[in-house]
């Protein structure tokens, strides 16, 4: 193995968040009694993924995210609603969404006899540690980093110092960072001095500005690269 420490994102690298966010989204809407269509979908999803953007650059916190996207999506169609209230409730949703992505789990439990390996995710502490722990995932990683617990968030520097503080021997040249964001995961390896692997999303584009050490389509292709 090329590398002994495998730091390794959660939604839609291990699991299947875009599933699990409909489930959870079409379960809200219901409940309130309006049908999720697909230009409602693409619209919350815009709105949410400019937020958690706007996270990762320091400009929001989780809190601000969380509690009010709900608020400032019906704000766009002159409602006003509780957006507190529509995020607990989303949030017990959400926590029950636990589909793989693939053969992970496989992926996973033969990885963790080879290598160490450690869960680095932004979001919800609750909601990362039960769909883990549903997926039957949990055990096979030393530990598990969630922003919420760190004080930080990928990519900031001061997240990933956190995390190698906490790895025991922790070499920098045999780390390397799994997942599908260019902005959170490949660019905080980049900003930390690790490797990157990008699992890229269907339908996402490069971007000039952050190259990823590797990048492969599928999460078994990363043999390939582990295994040279």
């Amino acid at each position: 193995m090329n590398y002994s420490t495998l730091l390794f994102d959660v939604d839609d690298t291990l699991l299947d968040f875009q599933l699990t966010e409909e489930k959870a989204l079409t379960a809200l809407f219901k409940q309130q009694g309006i049908e999720l269509t697909a230009d409602l979908k693409a619209s919350y999803k815009a709105l949410n993924h400019q937020l958690w953007r706007e996270f990762e650059e320091g400009k929001r916190t989780r809190d601000q995210v969380i509690y009010e996207r709900f608020s400032l999506f019906f704000q766009q169609f002159g409602q006003a609603v509780d957006g507190v209230a529509l995020e607990q409730d989303y949030r017990e949703y959400l926590n029950q969404g636990h589909d793989l992505l693939g053969n992970s789990r496989e992926i996973i439990a033969d990885l963790a006899e080879k290598a160490d390996l450690y869960i680095v995710t932004n979001g919800v502490s609750k909601t990362q540690y039960q769909r883990l722990a549903d997926s039957k995932m949990t055990g096979y990683f030393k530990d598990i980093f969630v922003s919420e617990d760190t004080g930080y968030q990928k990519p900031m520097k001061e997240y990933f110092d956190y995390v190698f503080a906490r790895i025991e021997q922790f070499d920098p040249s045999k780390t390397v960072i799994i997942g599908d964001s260019l902005t959170s995961d490949i660019k905080g390896g980049q900003l930390s001095g690790i490797d990157q692997i990008w699992l890229q999303p269907e339908g996402v584009k490069e971007d000039p500005l952050i190259q990823p050490t590797f990048k492969i389509q599928k999460l078994e292709e990363i043999y390939s690269i582990l295994e040279k």
